[in-house]
């Protein structure tokens, strides 16, 4: 009762999105539905988000078996589990790579393919904004923004929404690379599309000051 008496005050008999581990779908969060209506005679939330676990090489993380890590840890490389620190983007865009009801198994050899894509994900950003337009473009990219809010429309399918940027990133690649042509009207939807995603909804950034997305901003 503390935890709906805690939600009515601060957001209301209502309010959209509760999340929670999947270990407190049952018995915990059923209650709380329980308890909610019994108080208030509405249901508390309009989605329920449950994450799945997370584990380490493989292995369930627990304390008790000293197979844990805090993001501190990770971030500043102090720890006797992974040869290197990582960037705090670099962990988030790891976790955008998997639905948020997977299990995600952190590793030493997951990370470093998270930070290849990531460097490779602003390296198409700078990319794009030293292309040089053309009066006609050779290929349609007017379809990717729709496929990317399909994608975080169903469900926050965050994988999808990323395989589509990277579609983009080929594209981007392949015009520098002379294979494909842009006018300047698809160029600024590019900028648009990776501001809307990268930036603003995903808030990944770049520690490079060349790559830095605020170049994006005002699009």
């Amino acid at each position: 009762l503390e935890c709906t008496a805690m939600s009515n005050k601060y957001l209301g008999d209502e309010f959209d999105i509760h999340g929670g581990g999947i270990d407190l779908k049952f018995p915990h969060h059923d209650c709380e539905i329980a308890q909610a209506v019994g108080y208030t005679g509405k249901q508390p939330a309009k989605f329920w988000i449950h994450t799945n676990m997370l584990t380490l090489n493989s292995k369930k993380m627990s304390k008790s078996l000293d197979n844990n890590i805090l993001p501190d840890e990770l971030f500043s490389g102090k720890n006797d589990i992974f040869s290197n620190s990582y960037d705090p983007n670099i962990v988030r865009f790891f976790f955008l790579q998997a639905h948020y009801r997977s299990t995600v198994d952190f590793s030493n050899a997951a990370l470093q393919a998270a930070e290849k894509g990531l460097i490779r994900l602003f390296s198409a950003i700078k990319t794009l904004h030293q292309l040089s337009p053309k009066e006609k473009s050779s290929i349609d990219i007017s379809l990717f923004s729709l496929k990317c809010d399909e994608a975080m429309n169903d469900d926050l399918n965050t994988p999808i929404v990323l395989s589509h940027l990277f579609d983009a990133v080929k594209i981007i690649n392949s015009t520098k690379e002379g294979n494909y042509d842009l006018t300047l009207e698809d160029i600024d939807k590019l900028k648009q599309l990776f501001n809307k995603y990268v930036s603003t909804i995903f808030g990944l950034s770049s520690s490079e000051k060349e790559n830095n997305l605020s170049e994006l901003d005002g699009l």
